[in-house]
């Protein structure tokens, strides 16, 4: 069974700093896309970052380009979201999932993606 487990989250003040980690366990993940979303109250779930299999081309939301950056380590099966210069507006439920259907050029599309975590909450106070 597949599993995706979040972490990290919690609550920061405006300027800080948060890292997510995200663990798969059940399959592993090496040759697959991974993403980070996010949802935020009253909001569509949104596209985040995403990564490519060996790690060497990601992409961004414009909203976050510049202040967080994704990786990944294939050895633990874990992809990272490391968050800077946080702002009111990032607060949200953070999800990581997996496009298993592709290796390169994450989509930004949540549709394309099958496997997902449970989400963790990120609270950014003002």
């Amino acid at each position: 069974q597949v599993q995706l487990v979040e972490s990290g989250g919690g609550l920061v003040q405006a300027g800080g700093s948060l890292r997510l980690s995200c663990a798969a366990s059940g399959r592993t993940f090496s040759r697959n896309v991974m993403g980070w979303f996010r949802q935020a109250p009253g909001k569509e779930r949104e596209f985040v970052a995403g990564i490519s299999a060996s790690g060497v081309i990601t992409n961004y939301a414009d909203s976050v380009k510049g202040r967080f950056t994704i990786s990944r380590d294939n050895a633990k099966n874990t992809v990272y979201l490391q968050m800077n210069s946080l702002k009111f507006e990032d607060t949200a439920v953070y999800y990581c999932a997996v496009d298993s259907s592709r290796t390169n050029y994450p989509s930004q599309g949540s549709k394309a993606y099958e496997y997902w975590g449970q989400g963790t909450q990120v609270t950014v106070s003002s």
